[in-house]
C-alpha cells in the first residue's frame, strides 16, 4: 500500500495553519519543542493549544511575540478595513503569517531594529538542534521565499533583507513546520505529499506599504515559480501567505489524488483570522492506496501511408489533448512497407477523446488498445538559480536518493537568451541544481 500526505487546502494554507494541522496528525510536540527551544532567538514563545473554528475542533499553534515585536497580522480591520478603521495601526509594521522579506515589513519607522541576510538566518538555522532533514527542509522553504521576494523587489535572494520582526515569526513558524514534517515522514511513512487545489481570495490586504492585491506578489512568484495548483476564488481576503505557499512548494510531490483512498488519519489546524464565509482550517490527512502502480491505457495504431508531417502533427495534437505518453516507433510492415506504430498512453477517461483524435489526425482506419500497469516516481520541480538566470528542474526520489532533470523548455531558453550551446545551458542548470540540493 502507498501512503501519502493530502493537504486539503480549501480554505487557503499559512504556516501556522500547517504546523497546526502536522502536530494534530501526530507530529510529536516534545520534539517540536526542544527544536524551537534550540533557536538562537528571543522574543517569542509558542504555544500549542485547541480552539473551535466556525464549531470544529482543531489544534492551534500561537506563535506569541513579546511586546516590541508584535505585529497586527490578525488585525482584521487593518488587514481589510479602511484608514479610520484602521487607524494608528497603518503606521505599525504589518506582516503576512509571520513572513520575513522587506515587502511586508520594511518601512522607515524601524530603522531601530536590526536586519538579517538569507545567510545569516541560515546561520542561525546551522546552530538549532535540529535533525538534518528538518534542517534541511527549513533552509529549502526560507531558499523559496527568498528568491519569490527577491523577484517581487527586483533583485537576488543574497540581498533580500529579512527585518528583525518578521525574521523572529519567520524562522519559529518555517523551523516548526520542517520538524513537524521530517517527524511525521518517520513516523508515518509517506512516499508523497498531494496539493490538489490551494484556494486563495480575492480583492487586497494592507501591507506596510500600503494595498496590495490578492494574491500579493511573492506568492504569485512562488505559484510560478513552483507550479502550485491555485483555485482562485471570490472568497474576502488573503487565504495563502507566502510562508504557507513556501512550504507547500517546498513540500509538494503532485497534484492528482488516487482516483480512490483511504483516510489513515487526519488532522486540522486553525487559522488565526476570522470569517463569515468559511472555517478557517487547513487539513492534512494520511491516505493509503492501492501502491505505486498506476492504471492506464496504451492505444496503438500501425501506420504505412501517413507522412512525416501528418505524423508529427499528431503527436502535437495528442500531447496538447491529455495524452501521458506518444511514441513513435518504425516497424517493418506487410508486403516490406516501412511504416510506424503510434502509442499513446494516457488515463482510461481521456481514451475515447484521443482515440476519436487519433482517426481524425491520421490515417489510420484501426486502433487496438489495453490496460497497463506503470510505476512513476514521486516528482516536484524545483528552481535552480544559475549564473544565467532561473531555470526549472523535475526533481525524483527513491530510495532516499533524489535526481535532477533540467525541463527542456526552461534550458532551451536560457541557451536562446544568452547564446549558449544547448549542451553547455544545461549543464549549467544540472550544476547549479546539484550545488543547492
Amino acid at each position: 500500500m502507498r501512503r501519502q500526505l493530502y493537504f486539503e487546502c480549501s480554505s487557503g494554507i499559512s504556516g501556522d495553519m500547517a504546523v497546526a494541522a502536522m502536530l494534530d496528525l501526530g507530529a510529536d510536540p516534545g520534539v517540536l519543542k526542544a527544536a524551537l527551544d534550540s533557536l538562537p532567538l528571543s522574543g517569542f514563545h509558542a504555544v500549542i493549544g485547541r480552539r473551535p473554528c466556525s464549531g470544529i475542533d482543531a489544534c492551534d499553534f500561537d506563535v506569541q511575540l513579546d511586546a516590541p515585536y508584535e505585529t497586527h497580522d490578525h488585525d482584521m480591520a487593518y488587514l481589510y478595513g479602511d484608514d479610520e478603521a484602521a487607524g494608528h495601526h497603518h503606521h505599525h509594521d504589518h506582516n503576512h503569517d509571520h513572513d520575513g522579506p522587506t515587502h511586508h515589513h520594511d518601512h522607515e519607522h524601524h530603522h531601530h531594529h536590526s536586519h538579517r541576510t538569507l545567510a545569516e538566518v541560515k546561520a542561525i538555522l546551522s546552530e538549532a538542534d535540529l535533525s538534518d532533514g528538518a534542517r534541511a527542509l527549513a533552509n529549502t522553504i526560507f531558499d523559496h521565499l527568498a528568491a519569490a521576494e527577491a523577484k517581487a523587489h527586483g533583485t537576488d535572494a543574497e540581498h533580500v533583507h529579512f527585518h528583525e520582526v518578521g525574521a523572529v515569526d519567520s524562522i519559529v513558524d518555517i523551523t516548526a513546520a520542517a520538524v513537524c514534517f521530517d517527524d511525521l515522514k518517520t513516523r508515518l511513512g509517506f512516499t508523497g505529499v498531494v496539493f490538489p487545489a490551494i484556494t486563495e481570495g480575492s480583492g487586497k490586504v494592507r501591507c506596510a506599504h500600503g494595498w496590495m492585491p490578492v494574491p500579493v506578489p511573492a506568492v504569485v512568484h512562488l505559484a510560478e515559480q513552483h507550479e502550485l495548483p491555485l483555485k482562485l476564488t471570490n472568497l474576502m481576503g488573503e487565504r495563502i501567505t507566502p510562508t504557507g505557499a513556501a512550504i507547500a512548494s517546498a513540500v509538494m510531490t503532485g497534484k492528482q489524488l488516487p482516483e480512490t483512498f483511504t483516510i489513515v488519519k487526519s488532522g486540522i489546524g486553525a487559522g488565526k483570522r476570522t470569517y463569515t464565509d468559511c472555517a478557517n482550517i487547513l487539513r492534512v490527512f494520511l491516505i493509503e492506496d492501492e501502491g505505486d502502480a498506476d492504471d492506464v491505457l496504451q492505444i496503438e495504431a500501425n501506420l504505412d501511408d501517413s507522412t512525416g508531417e501528418i505524423l508529427g502533427h499528431a503527436v502535437n495534437a495528442l500531447l496538447d489533448a491529455g495524452a501521458l505518453d506518444v511514441t513513435l516507433t518504425p516497424v517493418t510492415m506487410k508486403k516490406n512497407r516501412p511504416g510506424t506504430v503510434l502509442t499513446v498512453l494516457c488515463k482510461a477517461a481521456d481514451a475515447d477523446q484521443l482515440e476519436d483524435l487519433i482517426f481524425a489526425e491520421t490515417t489510420t482506419i484501426g486502433l487496438r488498445h489495453f490496460p497497463v500497469s506503470r510505476k512513476v516516481l514521486p516528482r516536484k520541480i524545483e528552481t535552480a538559480d544559475t549564473p544565467y538566470g532561473p531555470a526549472k528542474v523535475k526533481v525524483t526520489e527513491h530510495l532516499g536518493k533524489k535526481r535532477g532533470i533540467p525541463e527542456y523548455d526552461s534550458v532551451a531558453a536560457l541557451a536562446k537568451a544568452h547564446g549558449l550551446a544547448f549542451p553547455d545551458a544545461y549543464a549549467a542548470v544540472l550544476s547549479a541544481w546539484q550545488a543547492q540540493a
